[in-house]
């Protein structure tokens, strides 16, 4: 049996932008992955509580999302007057055992990001782009109208991975697996079970239906896969000169020396435009978006890139206690480590989106927009306009921060929204592209060619020839459906380090 003195509770985050923006999980510059520690200003001398079980999990719960949640005053679950009577805490604690069903019961109803996990191991791995995985980043949609079977289609192969140089690629479909029909009832067991060794039997389309075809791959998943967001990058000569395109599926933080090689290597080549891919892109560590921004640009060192907004008592405290700078994410010159960015100088760039592109991909645009000329081409992005943070359980009175030992929950809650420089933050329905085209998987094309259709408008576009139309998408978008096993969250959080919040004896 622990006790827990909620006034001195010490709760650890790292900040992810959900971009999911080190709302993200932060430091100063933590953004995707780095963490930081903060004391929580929650009373302790006359609120000691024994919990045990899982009661010390709701406890944890209710204390992080009281102090951080961004939604906190409008929630009336999570209002300071909770902590006024100890024992009807106490007791409303224990009216509330099972911490995943409680963290959802104190979401605001506009919270689409928020989430509660029962290892945090897996949290930080997938924020750092490391899981279980045989390469393979697929969608699903019904076969038909009114139908159970499921269709799987290959947006891409994952480099280095087991299904890399396999007899599979993008726009590829399969039906089935281990020679059993996907449908909505058993696609989860079949697809994400505990057999980390399946078959695929794929399928083509003939005569406009589609057929399986025989062709049967073999994939086995990889645990802790380290991915490479850097999935594409290279220089494509054309008329108008060297075009520059990198294709980047998640800002990562501990990525940033492997991009910086990336744009020393365009600036040797004197590449005068920039495509930047971010159609699979669901963010990540906000500090990473930053340095990607400023290895665009370069003529922005110290300007203000995005402005963090936070709960009404949080902002308070911290433009009063450190000032309103420590609001605000500038553009740099340096990573993390002070290595020296490789900066392009542009004034225009084009970056191509998808209704998967999310929160630090969105992030992005933002803070550029008011500073460059951006170019957005395809599908409009989801619309994730806030950042979270990862919160631990950290025991009381333990100044070397000693998580719970006694369980491994974590939760990355949003905890802020951004504005860029001319304040404009609310993109919720998402970045509206202003060259629009759909994804068709009956004509992905390949990726990084310049016939691929999202890349060959962009060149067109770039090389002044008239923007290149694509044949409106053949499938029906509304037979697709989204599972959050297959779409991972959309993240975007703070990894910078944050000032201590006040203690008990402070205003």
């Amino acid at each position: 049996m622990k006790q827990y003195i909620y006034r001195h509770q010490i709760i650890h985050f790292s900040l992810i932008v959900l971009i999911s923006i080190s709302f993200l999980s932060c430091k100063k510059e933590a953004l995707d992955g780095e963490s930081t520690s903060v004391e929580s200003n929650l009373d302790t001398d006359d609120t000691a509580i024994s919990l045990e079980g899982d009661l010390q999990i709701s406890d944890f719960v209710w204390q992080g999302l009281n102090q951080w949640y961004y939604w906190q005053e409008e929630v009336e679950a999570l209002a300071d007057s909770k902590l006024t009577d100890t024992k009807t805490y106490a007791q409303y604690i224990n009216d509330n055992p099972d911490p995943d069903v409680f963290f959802e019961s104190l979401k605001h109803p506009d919270d689409r990001f928020s989430w509660i996990q029962d290892d945090y191991l897996e949290l930080e791995n997938s924020l750092q782009g490391i899981y279980a995985t045989n390469g393979v980043e697929f969608g699903l949609t019904y076969a038909c109208q009114d139908c159970e079977e499921v269709v799987g289609y290959v947006k891409y192969i994952l480099v280095g991975s087991d299904a890399d140089g396999k007899n599979i690629q993008r726009g590829d479909f399969f039906t089935g697996v281990n020679n059993t029909t996907l449908t909505v009832n058993n696609y989860r067991s079949l697809l994400f079970g505990e057999d980390l060794t399946y078959t695929l039997n794929m399928a083509e389309v003939q005569d406009g239906a589609l057929q399986e075809n025989g062709i049967v791959v073999e994939l086995t998943k990889v645990e802790n896969f380290e991915t490479n967001p850097i999935q594409i990058s290279k220089t494509i000569n054309t008329a108008a000169g060297k075009v520059g395109y990198l294709m980047y599926n998640q800002f990562v933080a501990n990525k940033s020396n492997d991009l910086n090689q990336v744009f020393a290597e365009f600036k040797s080549e004197g590449i005068l435009d920039f495509v930047l891919d971010l159609r699979y892109n669901g963010g990540g560590s906000v500090r990473n978006c930053i340095e990607l921004s400023s290895m665009i640009t370069g003529q922005f060192t110290d300007d203000v890139f995005v402005v963090q907004e936070w709960n009404k008592k949080l902002n308070t405290y911290l433009e009063e206690r450190y000032g309103s700078e420590t609001l605000i994410d500038r553009f740099t010159d340096v990573l993390s480590d002070n290595e020296k960015i490789n900066s392009l100088g542009l004034n225009k760039i084009y970056i191509l989106t998808t209704g998967d592109s999310a929160s630090a991909s969105e992030l992005l645009i933002n803070g550029l927009s008011p500073y460059i000329d951006v170019i957005q081409i395809g599908e409009q992005t989801v619309g994730k306009n806030v950042g979270s943070i990862t919160l631990y359980d950290y025991l009381d009175n333990s100044e070397e921060q000693t998580r719970n030992p006694d369980h491994r929950y974590a939760m990355q809650p949003i905890v802020l929204k951004y504005a860029n420089k001319d304040g404009f933050a609310d993109y919720n329905n998402g970045l509206t592209p202003s060259e629009e085209i759909e994804e068709d998987i009956r004509n992905y094309g390949t990726l990084g060619e310049i016939d691929e259709p999202y890349l060959a408008m962009a060149l067109s576009l770039i090389s002044g020839t008239g923007k290149s139309t694509p044949a409106k998408a053949e499938w029906n978008k509304s037979l697709l459906f989204s599972d959050p096993f297959i779409s991972k969250k959309q993240r975007m959080f703070l990894d910078q380090d944050l000032p201590f919040l006040p203690k008990a004896n402070e205003k």
